[in-house]
């Protein structure tokens, strides 16, 4: 079985689009990893995170707003012999996207930003209060690399 490098961007978007979570990975400023499984939204190569205004992730972001995020789908265990065990391989496919975070502070944006990942999830029109979306922290993340590959492919 093989490891195919997927470029075409229909077939990462489609990665994305069904995806119902990605997981972010950030570095602390004790040079720790933090990984947080999100939910998200993703429009035209930029993708929109939610969180609350505070916390681990928000106080890392503040010092370094790198991240790398992560999405994954179809896996399946998959083998060529079944009773050789090197020989078993998790079949999935896989996106890894880096960039910067931005925090949209604008009401208005925050608005667009939360129907963006809401549009990910449901065919609803949601709306949204003062307060709600006062306390609601939108990550906005144009991605300055991306990365996909099909793992378990089989040889032909």
């Amino acid at each position: 079985m093989k490891t195919v490098i997927l470029e075409e961007q229909e077939k990462i978007e489609g990665i994305i689009s069904r995806c119902d979570i990605c997981f972010v990975g950030m570095v602390d400023s004790q040079n720790a990893p933090y990984v947080i499984p999100m939910n998200f939204g993703y429009k035209d190569g930029v993708i929109y995170l939610h969180s609350g205004p505070t916390g681990h992730s928000i106080d890392i972001l503040q010092h370094n707003n790198n991240v790398c995020i992560t999405f994954s789908i179809d896996h399946e265990l998959v083998f060529q012999h079944p009773k050789v065990a090197c020989s078993y391989r998790m079949k999935a496919k896989s996106i890894i996207c880096r960039g910067k975070v931005h925090f949209i502070e604008n009401l208005e944006d925050k608005r667009e930003s939360l129907n963006i990942i809401m549009s990910h999830y449901s065919d609803k029109t949601f709306e949204y209060s003062d307060p709600a979306v006062k306390n609601v922290k939108i990550w906005e993340i144009p991605i300055d690399s991306i990365s996909a590959k099909e793992y378990g492919v089989p040889h032909r």
